[in-house]
């Protein structure tokens, strides 16, 4: 796997990406304000485009309850769905928190509750849930490691 700046057309790729029920939460609508954010992260290929990855504000979710503190470095992390629950994870998990570890900071991510494929993977990586909040009647976990 090696990482690389966003493209356009990677950003457009990971805006057609379509996850089953009920990671269709994590679906994206094509739009020039998704595809801008988009170019403030970075691509993960394998031969093929499988994921990306952002750092910092970008990773946080704005919400009313959780106030996010700089003592930590943020991180978001999304993979190709086809890639998804096949034990593909891990590698890639890992190569972001590689990443994320050269800020000099403990890292800390936001799930949604209802991804437990996810929040396992995240706990087997050495992750703790510290808090939650809700968002639009959704309820995320904030894990920090």
């Amino acid at each position: 796997m090696d990482i690389r700046p966003m493209t356009r057309q990677d950003a457009r790729a990971i805006q057609a990406w379509a996850y089953e029920s009920p990671y269709d939460f994590y679906n994206q609508d094509a739009s020039v304000e998704g595809l801008d954010e988009l170019m403030a992260y970075q691509a993960v290929h394998d031969g093929a485009l499988i994921g990306f990855y952002c750092l910092g504000r970008y990773a946080q979710v704005p919400n009313d309850t959780y106030i996010y503190d700089d003592a930590y470095i943020d991180i978001g992390i999304g993979m190709h769905p086809d890639r998804t629950g096949r034990g593909h994870g891990r590698t890639f998990v890992r190569l972001v928190m590689r990443e994320a570890a050269r800020e000099g900071k403990p890292l800390r991510l936001t799930v949604a509750a209802f991804n437990q494929r996810a929040i396992h993977l995240y706990e087997q990586l050495g992750f703790q849930h510290v808090a939650s909040f809700e968002r639009s009647e959704i309820r995320f976990l904030v894990m920090t490691q």
